[in-house]
């Protein structure tokens, strides 16, 4: 009997690392996406002379629609499974990029960034559905390699919207580019998805109030979330006005960022095991508060860059480690236990783009970051007051 398990598990390994691939790489297109707007939002601010706080104003519209469709992105996973909403939503996110690029006043953008919102948030639901089922079939915590798969692309959009910034490529036919990588990958590894649906263990409204342990989780993803938010749709404009790169180099600071928040994430798993989900994500608040106040206080180019570094570590373990924690709750179906968090989560990237910009009107980009820095230190503070990583074997 023994030496028959063991053969059984070794004829599964292909189709389960085969698993892991697909379920990597439809992270890895989804973050591929954002990266490729994020890397343009420089471009289209100035091409529609928008003022930092329309600027603000208009991002606000992508966590609007993300924010709206949680639930309705939760009830679609649980009633039709994630992979096939994510085979479905893949493509339709991707098209709806290149329409961005169309946008000829502020209205038609924040309308388009509105549908992006949408669609990103049912992918968003779906695809880490897929990572804590892929989790169920190893058996061992992986989520952080997969949100790391999502970091990679963040980077590779970075160098891909600075290659077609620098050879004179303009933003609808980068656009089309991302758009056709998407489309492959997905007709390549929808079929390796993890099939079926999940099992929903309880028929009660979605819009019951939260579990304790999930709104806990959520606010820990809020802080992070924020950050991440103000380095996405703000990293750019930063090193374009406070740290006065050349236009060649505006994209550093976000690469810088997202290159060390991908590392981080790649090493994750080890690391929770080694020092345990507290202590990882008190260690992470700091290293926000740390870099976040080093941009602030010396807005160098090097100095700058090395602070956007710190940030990208400090942030790089936290939304996984959520994610993980949610998706394994066991009187909720994974895809609303997500939802659940999400919508907590995700009101840092509804609050946090917009404010940004109205503060930078007000005062100056700086004093926006400044105020984000503490966002690590209550982070910090909340980590080491909540019972749940005493609950959960590390």
């Amino acid at each position: 009997m023994k030496e028959i398990s063991s053969s059984a598990r070794e004829s599964i390994t292909p189709s389960k690392n085969r698993i892991r691939i697909a379920v990597s790489l439809f992270f890895f297109c989804q973050g591929l996406a954002f990266s490729s707007w994020a890397s343009r939002i420089p471009t289209l601010k100035e091409k529609l002379q928008l003022t930092e706080a329309e600027l603000g104003t208009i991002l606000l519209m992508l966590p609007i629609g993300q924010l709206l469709t949680m639930a309705i992105s939760g009830r679609l996973v649980t009633k039709y499974g994630s992979a096939h909403v994510l085979r479905i939503v893949a493509i339709i996110y991707a098209i709806i990029l290149c329409t961005i690029s169309l946008a000829t006043n502020a209205y038609q953008l924040a309308a388009i960034l509105f549908l992006f919102g949408v669609v990103g948030n049912m992918c968003n639901i779906a695809v880490n559905t897929q990572g804590v089922a892929a989790e169920k079939i190893f058996q061992k915590s992986i989520m952080s390699s997969f949100h790391g798969a999502w970091s990679i692309a963040g980077f590779t959009g970075a160098l891909i919207g600075l290659l077609t910034m620098n050879i004179g490529i303009d933003t609808l036919t980068h656009f089309i580019i991302i758009l056709f990588l998407i489309i492959i990958n997905t007709l390549m590894n929808q079929s390796f998805l993890v099939q079926g649906k999940p099992d929903a263990k309880e028929k009660k409204p979605f819009f019951s109030k939260p579990e304790g342990t999930l709104l806990q989780l959520g606010i820990i993803g809020f802080f992070s979330m924020a950050t991440e938010g103000a380095m996405f749709d703000w990293s750019g404009v930063y090193f374009k006005d406070i740290v006065g790169a050349p236009e060649n180099l505006i994209i550093v600071g976000y690469a810088s960022f997202m290159v060390t928040m991908a590392l981080g994430r790649f090493i994750g798993d080890f690391v929770i095991a080694r020092l345990g989900r507290r202590n990882t994500l008190q260690i992470s608040g700091i290293l926000m508060f740390i870099g976040m106040m080093l941009s602030v206080l010396f807005p160098q180019f090097w100095l700058c860059t090395f602070a956007f570094m710190l940030v990208g570590i400090g942030v790089a373990c936290n939304v996984p480690t959520v994610y993980s924690l949610a998706g394994q709750n066991k009187k909720v179906p994974s895809g609303v236990a997500l939802a659940m968090v999400s919508s907590v989560s995700y009101l840092g990237f509804l609050m946090g783009p917009p404010l940004i910009g109205y503060i930078a009107e007000i005062f100056s980009l700086r004093y926006s970051y400044g105020l984000f820095a503490f966002f690590g230190l209550l982070m910090f503070l909340m980590t080491s007051k909540l019972k749940i990583f005493k609950e959960t074997t590390d």
